[in-house]
């Protein structure tokens, strides 16, 4: 099943950015997809990658060679793989990331953990992706008030 976040809303429609639930199975089956990429797909396509499963080790290899297929016949360009955290951040309910605490912190929230792990992983997993520097991160604190943090 396929989740969208509310604070997504302003780009669901088209799937112009790539959703959350597209980045978790990107993580999960180690492929490197770029934005310039993703607006090469049909809209069709990204709501494949939406859909399709990547849970188990035997769907993220499915996953990832048919991202495979999908760049190279739609950009001509090969894949960029990535390794796979073998125990990644949001799959553990008993740390909170630095990078999610200092982002609270900066909007004057302290997220507890209890609060941590009554997060779904996939909501753990925007918090950590809205909370690094890197990113473009206006919705960190819509995400708060989605998960019910704030």
């Amino acid at each position: 099943m396929s989740q969208l976040f509310q604070f997504e809303q302003d780009f669901v429609a088209s799937l112009r950015c790539i959703p959350m639930q597209v980045r978790l199975k990107l993580d999960t089956c180690g492929v490197k997809l770029k934005l310039e990429q993703w607006n090469h797909f049909t809209l069709d396509d990204r709501q494949q990658l939406l859909d399709r499963p990547c849970s188990t080790i035997a769907e993220a290899q499915s996953y990832r060679n048919f991202l495979h297929d999908l760049i190279r016949q739609r950009t001509g360009q090969t894949a960029k793989d990535l390794a796979v955290d073998p125990h990644p951040a949001w799959l553990n309910s008993e740390v909170i990331p630095d990078s999610v605490q200092t982002k609270s912190a900066s909007v004057d929230i302290e997220l507890s953990l209890e609060q941590w792990q009554k997060l779904q992983p996939l909501e753990r997993f925007a918090l950590i992706k809205l909370s690094r520097s890197n990113h473009e991160n206006s919705n960190f604190t819509p995400a708060l008030k989605e998960f019910g943090l704030i």
